[in-house]
């Protein structure tokens, strides 16, 4: 498969010390809060392959690519939501959100979590990969590649190229996955926002032209 230019864009060096407006840490503080209560009802044991990232870096993150407006457009989707933390900062930030999750009772809680932030964030179950995604890896029995539902964007009648900001959160051994999905499937011009752990998050533009919606 020929190599499609991913340009990784360089972080601010104080990204962590950016401030986060008052209303918004509450509302990160209380989603913590709910999160944690989640696991320790140990419901998280029924709901495969949850796991939160860091919510105030990805925020951070979010909210500096708004301010130098390094998007083509508004349009963001994530992949694997979980509980739509993620996707409720991006809505608030004045995006047009997308939010993706396969695990019924982690939508369930999603939902509940949209609601309290009381953002416009578009929630589905269902599968983010787009159909035969498997050729884009080397690795068949990747996590994201075992669930059996049914692709999001006929749904839609979208595409991932719809979309000027992806985020997702990838399992172990799948980054590179996501990179080449990324790379064939995205459009020239959009973002790819990437948490891989902790205070370690990226941000890759793919190359090419790209218009303004």
């Amino acid at each position: 498969m020929p190599r499609i230019a991913l340009q990784s864009i360089e972080l601010p060096r104080h990204l962590t010390d950016r401030p986060i407006p008052g209303p918004i840490q509450q509302l990160l503080d209380e989603s913590l809060r709910r999160t944690v209560a989640f696991h320790d009802r140990r419901e998280s044991t029924d709901a495969e392959h949850f796991v939160a990232s860091d919510h105030p870096l990805v925020y951070r993150t979010l909210d500096w690519i708004a301010e130098t407006r390094l998007a083509t457009g508004n349009r963001f989707i994530e992949w694997g939501c979980g509980f739509a933390v993620n996707a409720c900062a991006a809505a608030s930030l004045g995006w047009d959100v997308l939010a993706v999750e396969v695990e019924p009772k982690v939508v369930a809680e999603a939902a509940k979590m949209i609601a309290m932030w009381q953002q416009p964030v578009e929630l589905l179950q269902g599968n983010f990969l787009p159909p035969n995604a498997e050729r884009f890896s080397e690795d068949p029995y990747l996590p994201s590649l075992g669930h059996s539902a049914e692709s999001i964007y006929a749904k839609l009648d979208m595409q991932i190229d719809d979309f000027d900001i992806i985020f997702a959160y990838p399992w172990p051994g799948e980054h590179r996955f996501i990179d080449e999905l990324f790379a064939v499937t995205a459009a020239p011009g959009a973002l790819l926002v990437t948490f891989l752990g902790p205070n370690e998050i990226t941000v890759q533009q793919k190359m090419g032209r790209a218009f303004k919606r």
